[in-house]
């Protein structure tokens, strides 16, 4: 099992591909109900042929370590730099986030334009106003609710008709919330403004759910990049990584390959 230990917290890692390319690609997951699992099986393996590519699980998920604290958007925007530089050094990367995962890529393309070459951003949290409080009620859920919000989460999974998979699962996000400090520190998070998505300059892919409940929000905050295309998927919900796999699939092969290209 790779893994790097960052700020003291061991993450799990893996990195597979061309290593040495030109292109480095990195993903991350989305919040909770997930891990390296769902991009590794859906996506990273179509740059795999020209790419170094790395995928990790972000801190209290997967198999990577669960601190009590930590949980802050800033706390992972430095738990990804620390995996890039243990893994890729500090070249440029295109970064692949899915759900809260692409708000961790926005926010470190916000702080650390060098290193970044790219975003490819699915169906992501971008952090805007009323983000702190739609996570905090939906992570406080608890009963009935919860159960039908960690079934929807994980309904086209991979693997998701495995009864030990989906315990497992369940079980990791119940401790994920009940035992750290996820929630108080997702609910003290300031929303990004238009004006933080107008500094971000480079290349950026975003797919949105036309039925997701995200995709109203983030449009204007899109629309303020300057260089940025947004495809909004028919039928698709939040789960376009699962509804759209192929089309995200090929537009990230595409977006990708013209990146190489460029650089």
């Amino acid at each position: 099992m790779a893994e790097a230990t960052v700020r003291g917290v061991r993450l799990h890692c893996q990195r597979i591909g061309q290593t040495g390319a030109n292109l480095r690609v990195a993903f991350i997951h989305g919040l909770i109900v997930d891990n390296l699992a769902s991009l590794y099986f859906s996506l990273a393996g179509s740059v795999v042929p020209f790419a170094d590519v790395l995928l990790f699980d972000l801190r209290g998920h997967g198999l990577s370590d669960r601190p009590a604290s930590g949980y802050a958007l800033s706390d992972m925007v430095l738990d990804l730099g620390g995996v890039l530089d243990s893994t890729f050094g500090p070249g440029p990367v295109c970064l692949v986030g899915n759900s809260f995962g692409a708000l961790v890529a926005v926010e470190f393309a916000r702080r650390f334009p060098e290193r970044t070459a790219g975003l490819v951003l699915i169906d992501g949290h971008l952090g805007n106003a009323g983000f702190a409080e739609g996570m905090v009620r939906t992570l406080s859920m608890r009963g009935a609710g919860a159960e039908r919000a960690i079934a929807e989460s994980f309904r086209l999974w991979p693997g998701q008709t495995s009864e030990r998979k989906t315990k497992k699962l369940k079980e990791q996000a119940r401790a994920l919330v009940d035992d750290t400090s996820l929630i108080a520190d997702l609910g003290s998070q300031a929303p990004l403004s238009l004006a933080a998505f107008e500094d971000i300059q480079v290349p950026t892919l975003a797919f949105y759910g036309e039925e997701s409940d995200l995709v109203a929000g983030s449009l204007p905050l899109l629309s303020a990049m300057q260089n940025c295309t947004v495809s909004v998927l028919p039928g698709c919900t939040h789960s376009v990584l699962w509804e759209a796999t192929d089309y995200v699939r090929s537009s990230l092969v595409d977006f990708c390959q013209r990146l190489q290209e460029a650089g």
